[in-house]
């Protein structure tokens, strides 16, 4: 196998599956293969699935069908399949679509470079066995010639797999129970990252802040969530450091005084609420009802009181009233998200809530969701319009799909356009930019010459330094 054989990856879903995607790349550069920009210059497909919501399984299927075509144009292709519907699914794969070569699930990424030689010998296998030790994590370093999406970021995965069992997701039967890496392995990559020009890192986890808690209540040599963070925030050269997807019960007092301790942790927490009501908050088995949620909101702001908070919202959830809706919308108000993914429920395989017969009319769905939709709208281009005027920084992703900019995003997260001169900064750079434009979905603004300092009026910073943090007070949901 040479370098003249090229892959190509399709990949749905969340962050974890966009750093899945990663490992399979890095893994195939050190196989000896190499990236192709297009499935047509590919010799290889691998489509890295997602299986939260049935919309994005149907994608697959769909994207399948297509593929036929595809795989029959040039001798010597092949199609593999990874990720959350290929743990969920497995063989049935192989057996509906004969154009697939090989399937691997969520703990087998390692094994991709050797189901790959197999089907190059006309060798059809699935792999999906769950793989409960650490040697899930151990993959090669950075091969040379392969780069990130983004120069100066990089994902970082702390922990994976989910042990909460909420009655609506199949997480917990797709990437399986809770492990956490050692924290010596993870502030070791964050070295590598930083001595490699990375400034930016994010720690994954399905629920990440959920981090080293089986081993810190084992007594076991390791830390918990906060003082990972402590730790990585100490390395010279990470300007940055955010993480997803947290839960609301795994706050405490800690983590939230290191968002107004830690100058490189980004003033951004996405914090998944799903429901304000406490009833179905109760059918979805959350184990926090609002106005816990509440207190951990509080209790951020009061470390960080320009935090943005950002959340995840399931409309049409079985025995949903409108009572239920109201107290949804009621909570949103009460928070004022500065942006939100919102969705109509979705039954998945071997859930709880999947054989529920209390079902919300698919129309009163809709249009719960259109309204929950329309009320986050408002709350994130009221958020833009109050940025206008202040300064921030980006981190340089690439050019802006509106001509002439560049796009990044800024310490709270929110996707910044900005205007270039003759010299327009590089990805992997950070550009002090001044706010002169507010859309329903980004910022817009005006690369300046240097770094201007912090505002008056407490609105912006230079990067994710704290400004008036205090220590959280009150109850946590623990």
């Amino acid at each position: 196998m040479g370098s003249s054989r090229r892959f190509h990856i399709r990949t749905y879903g969340c962050q974890m599956n966009q750093h899945d995607t990663e490992k399979v790349s890095n893994l195939l550069h050190h196989a000896g293969w190499r990236q192709a920009a297009e499935d047509a210059d590919a010799d290889l497909l691998l489509i890295n699935t997602c299986s939260i919501r049935e919309k994005a399984e149907h994608r697959l299927y769909s994207d399948l069908g297509l593929l036929r075509d595809w795989k029959s144009a040039a001798s010597g292709r092949l199609v593999g399949v990874g990720g959350c519907v290929a743990q969920q699914e497995g063989d049935a794969i192989l057996r509906r679509f004969p154009q697939v070569d090989f399937v691997f699930g969520t703990h087998n990424v390692r094994l991709v470079p050797e189901l790959v030689a197999a089907a190059e010998s006309g060798r059809r296998q699935v792999r999906r066995e769950e793989v409960r030790d650490l040697s899930r994590f151990d993959l090669p370093e950075r091969h040379p010639d392969w780069q990130g999406v983004t120069p100066g970021r990089a994902f970082v995965t702390v922990m994976e797999g989910c042990d909460m069992f909420c009655s609506f997701c199949i997480v917990p039967r797709t990437r399986g129970r809770e492990i956490s890496r050692p924290a010596a392995a993870i502030v070791a990559e964050a070295q590598e990252l930083a001595a490699r020009g990375v400034r930016e890192i994010t720690l994954l986890g399905q629920t990440v802040n959920a981090y080293g808690r089986h081993a810190v209540r084992r007594g076991h040599d390791d830390v918990g969530f906060a003082a990972l963070l402590r730790r990585i925030a100490g390395i010279p050269g990470i300007e940055r450091i955010r993480y997803t997807s947290p839960h609301p019960i795994f706050f405490d007092e800690d983590l939230c005084r290191a968002h107004g301790e830690l100058e490189n942790l980004c003033p951004h927490v996405h914090l998944p609420l799903q429901s304000g009501s406490d009833a179905v908050l109760a059918r979805m088995r959350r184990r926090h009802d609002a106005e816990a949620y509440l207190r951990v909101v509080e209790a951020l702001r009061h470390a960080r009181p320009d935090v943005a908070i950002t959340t995840d919202l399931i409309v049409g959830f079985p025995g949903e009233s409108d009572a239920d809706f109201r107290e949804t919308l009621r909570v949103v108000d009460e928070v004022g998200f500065v942006d939100g993914y919102s969705f109509k429920y979705s039954p998945r395989p071997e859930t709880v809530a999947a054989g529920d017969p209390d079902r919300v009319d698919p129309d009163v769905a809709q249009e719960r969701l259109a309204a929950l939709q329309e009320r986050l709208r408002a709350l994130t281009l009221a958020a833009h319009r109050a940025r206008v005027g202040g300064r921030t920084q980006i981190l340089i992703e690439g050019e802006s799909r509106r001509g002439g900019q560049v796009m990044g995003r800024d310490p709270w997260h929110r996707v910044v356009n900005a205007a270039t001169g003759a010299a327009p900064p590089q990805p992997g750079q950070v550009a002090p930019v001044r706010i002169v434009e507010a859309t329903p979905h980004s910022l817009i603004g005006q690369l300046e010459v240097k770094e201007t300092p912090e505002i008056a009026d407490g609105r912006e910073t230079e990067g994710c330094r704290p400004r008036g943090a205090g220590s959280p007070t009150g109850t946590f949901p623990l």
